[in-house]
């Protein structure tokens, strides 16, 4: 399936479900993951983060919270309105184009969004990430997985139904050495979804 496609019915897709996602609860682990993270920015004495794929803005509000200067884009302007409610500089950006400076940002954060980017467009991608990180910067990519599947899951309940590219721990950990330095990998064991999840703090070489 081609990307723009991709983008189209995820755009589409989050558009229609901004209030349901609004009201869903937030796991405690998904809590620890921006605690942890927030700890190395604040230890490296980083206060720039920009939030890839940002919903509707509970990991921005969250990081905004403790001090930090927020830039969050999402696909989706119901959910860029979500976090503007809450607050925050939010943006409707491709994070696959980003409109930022090279080295614009001292931390990049993106839970379960990189996960909408098909195998082959990956590489983009995150060279957009690590444009915009400055030298030393800290990314956090987490991302549900366990295997290594991509295609709309037929049994999604958006409309349109969503493209979904995973990836075992394995695979994520080497691509993600191909450019960045691993500092922590963590492997949670499957929730709800059914699927692990990958959290990773990376640091631009």
């Amino acid at each position: 399936m081609e990307y723009e496609a991709v983008k189209g019915d995820l755009r589409r897709a989050y558009d229609a479900r901004a209030e349901t996602r609004e009201q869903m609860d937030d796991a405690d682990w998904k809590h620890r993951e921006r605690s942890g993270f927030a700890d190395r920015i604040r230890a490296a004495g980083a206060s720039r983060l920009l939030e890839i794929g940002a919903g509707h803005g509970v990991s921005g509000r969250y990081f905004a919270d403790r001090g930090l200067e927020v830039t969050c884009v999402d696909l989706s302007a119901e959910l860029v309105g979500r976090c503007r409610a809450k607050g925050l500089d939010a943006r409707v950006m491709d994070f696959g184009d980003l409109e930022f400076d090279d080295g614009a940002f001292d931390a990049v954060f993106g839970m379960n969004c990189l996960l909408h980017v098909p195998r082959a467009d990956l590489s983009g991608v995150l060279d957009e990430i690590e444009r915009v990180l400055a030298p030393g910067g800290l990314f956090y990519w987490g991302k549900y997985g366990g295997k290594d599947s991509e295609g709309v899951y037929p049994d999604d309940t958006y409309e349109p139904k969503r493209f979904f590219a995973l990836m075992t721990a394995e695979t994520i950990e080497r691509i993600a050495a191909e450019r960045f330095e691993v500092l922590e990998m963590s492997v949670r064991e499957p929730d709800y979804t059914g699927l692990d999840f990958h959290g990773l703090v990376l640091r631009r070489r």
